[in-house]
C-alpha cells in the first residue's frame, strides 16, 4: 500500500479521499489555489502545496505544478478525484512518465471512452446496446441538420467530448436546429476545446440509470445500479440506489452490459457506465442503451457505498497499489436503499443561477452522512462549482430512506447565501417521486410547485422578531427595566416587505408580540422561541440578518434583513433600461451595437459563469443607447452590460 499520495482536487472531493486515507494510514498531500488557501481540505491533509492563482487553468488544471508538488512532497501516487484532470489521458501519461502511480484507469482506457462517437462504436463491437443516433467526422452544419431530420425530432445535440450537460441542447423542430447547434458548439469549444458534436434520438420519457463498475485491468465486477433521473438542465439533483422498479432480469442485463464495457477496454479502477432507459411503461431488457462511460469515481458514489458496504476509495487505492479486486461478483449484494441530495449555493427563483457569498452558518443533523468541503465562515467562490454538500441517507426500504432524506433536509441549516435547500425538500416530498415514478422530465414538468418559496407563517415572523429583540439567553431580570416590563419596537425586512412589531418581555423566557394587529404569546424553549405552542424555532443571527430554520407547518428557511433605524433609505435608480449581469462572470459575446433597435426577448449578450453559458435578453422593446462591455471582460454581479434609451412616457 502507498505511504503517501497527492490528491489533485479540492473541496468535498479531496475531503472524501482524505477521510479514507486517514482510516487506512496513508498520508495525504493537498493542493490548493490562492482562493483555497484556508480551505477545509487543506487543513484536513497532512501536507499541502500551493499551485497558483484562483483560475482553474492556473491551479487545479496546471498539470506541471501538480506533478512538481507530488515529486517535491515525496508522494508515490496521485488521486485525481472527479472533475478537473481526472479524465485527462495526457495527464495520466505525465504521471506515469514521472514514475508515479495514477489512481485510476489507464490513459488508453480514458481515451477509448473520452469521445462519445468512438466510445459508441467500441460499445457496439462489445455487444453493448447503443442509443439510435449519428456520430461522425462530417461536422458541417447542413449535414448535421440532415442527419437530425433522418433520426426524427426531437433530437439531442451532444458534445462528443462533453459531460455535465455542457454542449448539450434538445431540439424539437428543424427550424430551431441551426441556432441550437451553434450554441452547443460554442459551449463545447469553450468547456472542452473541442466543438465536435453527435446527435441522438431524444427519448420522451427517459430514465437515467447508471451502473457502478470496478476493474483491476484483468477482471471487472459491477456494484449494481443508481438512478439519476431527477435532473434539471441535464444536471443531477437527487440520486438513489438501487433504481426503483428494477427487476432481477433488468439488473442482470444492465450489469452484464456494463461489465462487458469495462472489460472491452481492460478497465482498472472505479468507473460508471451510464445508460438511458425508456421508462414509459416499466423497465424491459430491450429498452436500455449506452450513453457514455465516466472513467472516474462519480459524485454520487456514496449511495453505492451505502447499499453495498464497500468503500470505493479504498478499492481504488488497493487496486492502484497492485492488488486484485477485493470481492467477486457473487460476494456483492444490495442492502437496503440510499439517497443523495446535492446541496448547492444557487438561486432557484432566478432560474437556478449559481450563487456566491459567505456561509455564515452551516449545520447538518446527526445520524446522516454529509460530504462537504466547507464550514461555517467559508466563502462560496465564483471560481468553482458551488456545491455546499451531499446529504446521504440509508434505510432498509426506499420509503424509509426517503423519509430520512426529507427529515435531514428539513433539519439542515444554511445561512449567508441562497441555496436550493427548500427545492430539494419539496422534491423529496413529491408524490410521484415517492411512488418511484421518476424520469428526467419530472422536475421540468412540476418546476412551478417545486421552486415555489416556502410560505411565511406568522409564528416564524414572531420568532424572528424575538430573536432580534433578545438574541441571547438572559438571567432572572431578562426583559425588565426599572419596575416595569421592557417594551421594544422591532423592524425587519423579509423578501422586500417590512415586518414591524412591538415586543413586551413579561419575565424570564416570557414575551408578547403585537404584529399586524394581533397579539402572540411566546416562551423560550430549548434555545429557541416557541410561539403559541408552535416551535421552538432554531435561529441564527448574523451581522445583517436573522435566519429562522422552521419545521412542521412552517417548514423552510427564512431570512429577515436587519434594518438600521437611523439609516436613511436610498432611492434606487430605475433600472428598466439596463441589462445587468446576474452573477460574476466572463462576457463571452455581445450581439448588439449602439443605435440598434431591439425587441423584448432579443439576445443582448452571453455571460459565462460556473462553466456554463447564460444568454441575457432585452427586458423591453427599445433602442440600444450604449454597450458598456465587450467580449472578454470579467464583470461582477449587478454590473450594467447594455443600456437602452429612455422609454417614452
Amino acid at each position: 500500500m502507498f505511504r503517501k499520495i497527492l490528491i489533485a482536487n479540492r473541496g468535498e472531493i479531496a475531503c472524501r479521499v482524505i477521510a479514507t486515507c486517514r482510516r487506512m494510514g496513508v498520508a495525504t498531500v493537498a493542493v490548493y489555489s490562492e482562493a483555497d488557501r484556508d480551505a477545509l481540505h487543506v487543513q484536513m491533509a497532512d501536507e499541502a502545496a500551493w499551485l497558483g492563482g484562483p483560475a482553474p487553468k492556473d491551479s487545479y488544471l496546471n498539470a506541471d505544478a501538480i506533478l512538481s508538488a507530488a515529486i517535491t512532497m515525496g508522494a508515490e501516487a496521485i488521486h485525481p478525484g472527479y472533475g478537473f484532470l481526472s479524465e485527462n489521458p495526457d495527464f495520466v501519461d505525465q504521471v506515469v512518465a514521472e514514475g508515479l502511480v495514477f489512481i485510476g484507469p489507464s490513459a488508453a482506457a480514458i481515451r477509448a471512452m473520452g469521445l462519445k462517437d468512438a466510445a459508441k462504436a467500441l460499445m457496439r463491437q462489445a455487444g453493448v446496446p447503443v442509443v439510435p443516433g449519428w456520430q461522425g467526422d462530417d461536422q458541417r452544419a447542413g449535414h448535421l441538420a440532415q442527419q437530425a431530420g433522418l433520426i426524427g425530432f426531437p433530437v439531442l445535440i451532444k458534445a462528443v467530448a462533453g459531460g455535465g450537460g455542457k454542449g448539450m441542447r434538445r431540439v424539437d423542430r428543424a427550424a430551431d436546429f441551426p441556432d441550437a447547434l451553434a450554441s452547443a458548439q460554442a459551449e463545447a469549444r469553450n468547456a472542452f476545446g473541442n466543438d465536435a458534436v453527435l446527435i441522438e434520438k431524444y427519448i420522451d420519457r427517459p430514465r437515467h440509470i447508471e451502473v457502478q463498475v470496478f476493474g483491476d485491468g484483468r477482471d471487472a465486477v459491477h456494484l449494481f445500479e443508481r438512478d439519476c433521473s431527477l435532473q434539471r438542465r441535464h444536471q443531477k439533483v437527487i440520486e438513489e440506489a438501487p433504481a426503483p422498479g428494477m427487476t432481477a432480469e433488468m439488473r442482470a442485463a444492465m450489469g452484464d452490459a456494463a461489465v462487458r464495457a469495462a472489460k472491452a477496454i481492460s478497465y482498472s479502477g472505479a468507473g460508471t457506465v451510464e445508460f438511458i432507459v425508456d421508462g414509459a411503461d416499466g423497465l424491459y431488457t430491450d429498452r436500455f442503451w449506452f450513453m457514455e462511460m465516466n472513467t472516474r469515481l462519480q459524485v454520487e458514489h456514496p449511495v453505492t457505498e451505502a447499499i453495498t458496504g464497500v468503500d470505493l476509495v479504498e478499492w481504488q487505492l488497493r487496486v492502484a497499489a497492485g492488488e486484485a479486486l477485493p470481492l467477486r461478483q457473487d460476494q456483492l449484494a444490495i442492502n437496503g436503499h440510499a439517497f443523495e441530495a446535492r446541496l448547492y449555493a444557487e438561486d432557484v427563483a432566478a432560474g437556478f443561477l449559481p450563487a456566491t457569498g459567505r456561509l455564515d452558518h452551516l449545520a447538518f443533523p446527526p445520524g446522516i452522512r454529509a460530504d462537504t468541503g466547507v464550514r461555517s465562515g467559508d466563502v462560496i467562490s465564483p471560481w468553482y462549482d458551488p456545491m455546499i454538500a451531499k446529504i446521504i441517507t440509508h434505510g432498509p426500504t426506499r420509503a424509509t430512506a426517503l423519509q430520512k432524506l426529507t427529515s435531514a433536509l428539513d433539519q439542515t441549516q444554511v445561512a449567508g447565501t441562497v441555496t436550493n435547500l427548500a427545492f430539494l425538500a419539496a422534491l423529496s416530498r413529491h408524490a410521484g417521486f415517492a411512488q418511484g415514478e421518476v424520469d428526467t422530465g419530472l422536475i421540468a414538468r412540476d418546476i412551478d410547485s417545486l421552486a415555489a418559496p416556502p410560505a411565511l407563517r406568522m409564528p416564524v415572523k414572531v420568532a424572528a422578531v424575538l430573536a432580534h429583540a433578545l438574541p441571547g439567553p438572559g438571567g432572572l431580570l431578562e426583559g425588565f427595566t426599572l419596575w416595569v416590563a421592557m417594551r421594544q419596537n422591532v423592524v425587519l425586512r423579509h423578501a422586500g416587505e417590512l415586518v414591524s412589531a412591538m415586543v413586551w418581555f413579561d419575565g424570564p423566557g416570557q414575551a408578547r408580540v403585537e404584529i399586524e394587529g394581533m397579539l402572540y404569546h411566546a416562551e423560550r424553549r430549548d434555545g429557541g422561541w416557541q410561539v403559541e405552542g408552535e416551535g421552538p424555532f432554531p435561529v441564527v443571527q448574523t451581522a445583517d440578518a436573522v435566519h429562522v430554520f422552521a419545521s412542521g407547518r412552517s417548514r423552510g428557511t427564512f431570512r429577515f434583513d436587519i434594518i438600521d433605524p437611523l439609516a436613511r433609505a436610498a432611492q434606487a435608480a430605475g433600472q428598466g433600461g439596463l441589462t445587468l449581469s446576474p452573477m460574476p462572470g466572463l462576457v463571452r459575446a455581445v450581439f448588439v451595437t449602439a443605435g440598434q433597435a431591439v425587441a423584448q426577448g432579443d439576445r443582448m449578450a452571453v455571460l459565462e459563469a460556473m462553466k456554463m453559458e447564460h444568454v441575457l435578453t432585452a427586458a423591453r422593446d427599445g433602442v440600444v443607447a450604449e454597450v458598456l462591455v465587450q467580449p472578454g471582460m470579467q464583470v461582477e454581479a449587478g454590473a450594467a452590460l447594455v443600456r437602452l434609451e429612455e422609454a417614452d412616457g
